[in-house]
């Protein structure tokens, strides 16, 4: 039974989106920032591999279609976005320059990070592209010559940790500011951070929508310069 099971190219799919589904249930129900269901469904996955001892390459060979939906998922999220394009022409300047100071404290971050725990070169690279999508994380991971599938858990990593502080960290430094809400959660924690911004709002979601195109393009722009700083 398990084989068939394991050999369907169903399964990983399956698997995937029932633990999300449950992880969403779980999100209503008890309503903590913390029980996010992204992590919550990777939570699932990883315990119910284990228990059926099933690796990993079995689960994948369906579950990696889910990878296809990632860009025009990250495409899509253009219509908040113009929905509010009147407020991003009125406020171009700040807006561009607060996702730059975003994808520059990123960067510098992981660079003092690196220095602090001694991290090898390739394993800097790596994180570099932490802030951005999943679908242009990788293509930099790579050219820069960095681990993918480190790069893709690290950017998975940040986006539940920003989509889960994001708000906490607001009220603390008392960010009211629909605009500055929305920049802060996409450029930060790019799509899953965006998930969080749509919550407070239209004009956050529509700013975190397009913190996460321009921040993609800005970091594969400056990335580059950072890599031979390690």
């Amino acid at each position: 039974m398990k084989e068939i099971i394991i050999n369907s190219i169903y399964f990983g799919v399956a698997i995937s989106l029932i633990s999300y589904f449950m992880g969403i249930q779980i999100k209503k129900k008890l309503k903590y920032s913390i029980l996010n269901p992204l992590l919550l469904s990777i939570v699932f996955v990883i315990l119910f591999l284990l228990i059926f001892n099933i690796n990993y390459d079995s689960y994948n060979q369906g579950g990696k279609y889910l990878s296809y939906f990632l860009t025009p998922a990250t495409v899509c999220l253009a219509i908040p976005l113009y929905q509010q394009l009147d407020l991003l022409k009125k406020n171009f300047k700040a807006i561009l320059l607060g996702i730059l100071t975003g994808v520059l404290t990123s960067l510098v971050s992981i660079f003092v990070i690196s220095i602090m725990f001694k991290l090898t070169h390739e394993l800097y690279v790596t994180m570099l592209p932490k802030s951005i999508t999943t679908a242009i994380g990788i293509a930099v991971s790579e050219e820069l010559g960095g681990i993918k599938t480190v790069t893709v858990a690290a950017i998975i990593i940040t986006g539940i940790t920003g989509s889960v502080i994001g708000e906490g960290v607001c009220r603390l430094f008392k960010i009211t500011n629909p605009i500055s809400v929305g920049l802060s959660l996409g450029t930060a924690s790019h799509v899953i951070g965006t998930t969080k911004a749509l919550e407070f709002g239209e004009i956050q979601g529509a700013m975190s929508s397009l913190s996460i195109a321009v921040t993609g393009l800005m970091t594969v722009a400056i990335a580059p310069i950072f890599v031979n700083f390690i």
